[in-house]
């Protein structure tokens, strides 16, 4: 699904097969989960050219959480940018999803790392989570406590909670989970941001116990644009279940709605939603069309 024997992907400075690529097994990031990874997409844009949605906010993001759990990246951003497109020129790639993943040699301590590798990958992957509006569970498994991880790095240790929150939901019958913070707030889904809908406004957890998003900060700048009022702040679950529309955002499942949560449906069809304009307005965005939609 995500290589074949044609695919090369980027390892420690060289353009390999993807089959070829060979790593430790005694390394850090195997036994502890001790690594750093982003999710980036490339689009063909209306012009016909391709271009990666916000590389550069990405790869920022990227050296920020190697920076907080002390693994070191031996590339600066402009760099990691170069190599990300030489990866899908490489493979004849247009819409792809792009994986950088930052991972630490062998070591069976728990010290901090003094070196790590970089693989960077890519492969087409539709919607994350579909095209279809979601039914969402409220998870029994809690967002992670900002005070025993630093929450705002993309950690790939940190996904173990998002997976069974996820597995929870499906094992439910549902599409998705929502987990809450360590407070009983509203949090985000198990790989993206919420937002919801109340009488013409939205609403979104405050940072602090979420990952910063790039697409949730992108969501908001288009609100901006729109005109649509966007407050952040503690959402409690009651709140949310009180709400109009409500949908999830990220890189890897863009902009998509909600049809319920938990028992509670979303009494706003989604194509007169807050959210179903800010889709469109998402996809005109990364599409770079001229005619960028900011229009209701």
């Amino acid at each position: 699904m995500y290589y074949s024997e044609q695919t090369v992907l980027f390892f420690d400075g060289q353009y390999v097969k993807a089959a070829d690529a060979k790593t430790d097994l005694y390394s850090q990031s195997m036994h502890y989960g001790y690594a750093i990874f982003e999710g980036i997409r490339a689009y063909e844009t209306v012009a016909g050219e391709v271009a990666i949605f916000k590389a550069e906010a990405h790869y920022q993001r990227m050296k920020d959480s190697a920076d907080a759990v002390g693994i070191p990246l031996a590339y600066t951003v402009e760099e990691l940018i170069n190599i990300s497109y030489e990866v899908l020129s490489r493979n004849g790639l247009k819409n792809a999803y792009l994986r950088p993943l930052l991972f630490c040699p062998p070591n069976m301590s728990l010290q901090k790392a003094k070196a790590a590798h970089l693989m960077i990958a890519a492969w087409e992957w539709g919607a994350y989570l579909g095209e279809q509006l979601l039914r969402v569970m409220t998870s029994s498994f809690q967002r992670p406590n900002p005070k025993a991880f630093k929450v705002h790095a993309k950690v790939s240790g940190h996904y173990v909670n998002s997976i069974m929150a996820c597995q929870e939901a499906k094992d439910h019958g549902y599409d998705e989970a929502l987990l809450l913070d360590a407070n009983g707030f509203v949090a985000e889904g198990p790989g993206a941001n919420v937002f919801f809908e109340k009488d013409g406004q939205l609403f979104t957890p405050a940072l602090g116990n979420i990952l910063p998003g790039i697409t949730r900060a992108t969501v908001i700048e288009l609100a901006n644009e729109l005109g649509i009022p966007v407050v952040e702040t503690a959402c409690t679950p009651e709140a949310l279940k009180q709400a109009d529309s409500a949908f999830f955002c990220g890189t890897a499942a863009e902009v998509i709605g909600w049809k319920s949560i938990d028992e509670y449906v979303f009494p706003t069809p989604w194509h007169q939603s807050i959210g179903y304009q800010l889709q469109k307005a998402y996809k005109d965005l990364v599409l770079e069309k001229q005619s960028n939609t900011v229009q209701a």
